[in-house]
């Protein structure tokens, strides 16, 4: 009988943290493996001046982390790398990308980057849950 006085429940099932440890590796790595990959979302980007002068649209596809996301626009792709708010209730979790990009995370379905020197600001708009 094993020292907690339980009886155990089957030869097959292991009991000590050394045999269980591997098993548990093995479980995490199917459910990722069966989760897939997200490709992102393809989202309508209005392109302005940074005083609000519209200058075009482009797509861009989002992929959506929640703590930090990333767009893949024809020319480049600019990852946010972590958002940090202070407070999410006053302040919108922003990051700077290694390009110098502001990247913002306006909503669940809104995100903004802008580039001060270039004098642009691009925000998207994706479509919501059920709407991909």
């Amino acid at each position: 009988m094993p020292v907690s006085g339980c009886p155990r429940l089957s030869p097959f099932i292991p009991t000590s943290p050394l045999a269980i440890r591997p098993l548990l590796c093995a479980a995490l790595l199917l459910l990722a493996g069966c989760a897939g990959k997200y490709q992102g979302t393809t989202c309508n980007g209005e392109v302005t001046t940074l005083s609000g002068q519209p200058l075009g649209t482009v797509e861009g596809k989002i992929i959506d982390r929640v703590s930090a996301f990333s767009v893949t626009l024809p020319d480049r792709t600019l990852d946010s790398g972590p958002l940090w708010s202070g407070d999410r209730q006053l302040y919108i979790p922003s990051a700077v990308t290694r390009d110098g990009w502001l990247a913002q995370r306006v909503s669940d379905t809104r995100f903004s980057i802008i580039n001060s020197p270039q004098d642009r600001a691009i925000t998207f708009t994706c479509p919501g849950p059920g709407g991909h």
